[in-house]
């Protein structure tokens, strides 16, 4: 038998979520983290702003909850067999992730952002950047455990390798960033620590 929902406990629902969400990812792209209020992804959900109170308690976590949602979900780090295959798809999902239609106008605001509010860094860091960088982390432990490279390699400069050269093309210089330099990505990633 089902627990019973204690007697005046908010029942959410999650339809109103996914709306909520969707709402809050669309103004973030549209007006960006500074212009983003409770009131107008209510308006934009067709929700009281009481429905969102009762999910998060401030517009930073209410924001920095729905990227981290969206965002984590997208840190695949499939067990293709070889840490070249791995890291090839994890190049693409970090693609689908940066190039997203609404995620692509939100992360540059994001990032800005962050820069003058350190509060709101640290919060985006704990939520985004940790969870998945603790994601891509297994994918270089298991070439570890399968003799593809040294017990010694350094994760956290490897995780760099992967995704800074990727964000700079797309975010910084705005180039394409197609198959083939995926491709020479990868290899170069591989070569640098020492696949």
């Amino acid at each position: 038998m089902a627990p019973r929902t204690p007697t005046g406990a908010a029942v959410l629902q999650p339809g109103i979520t996914k709306a909520i969400t969707e709402a809050v990812l669309d103004e973030l792209a549209e007006q960006g983290y500074a212009r983003l209020s409770m009131e107008a992804v209510a308006k934009r959900a067709r929700v009281s702003r009481s429905a969102l109170y009762r999910r998060w308690p401030s517009k930073q976590e209410m924001a920095l909850s729905v990227i981290s949602e969206f965002s984590v979900a997208l840190a695949v780090v499939p067990d293709t067999g070889s840490l070249r295959g791995d890291l090839r798809a994890s190049l693409d999902a970090l693609m689908e992730w940066l190039t997203h239609p609404r995620f692509a106008r939100i992360l540059p605001d994001l990032v800005a952002e962050t820069a003058r509010n350190p509060e709101l860094g640290e919060f985006s860091k704990a939520m985004i950047g940790v969870p998945r960088r603790e994601l891509a982390t297994v994918m270089f432990q298991r070439a570890i455990e399968r003799g593809e490279l040294p017990a010694d390699t350094d994760l956290e400069l490897a995780l760099d390798l992967v995704a800074a050269p990727v964000y700079w093309r797309l975010i910084v210089r705005a180039e394409e960033a197609g198959p083939d330099y995926l491709d020479r990505l990868a290899d170069t990633v591989l070569r640098a620590i020492g696949a």
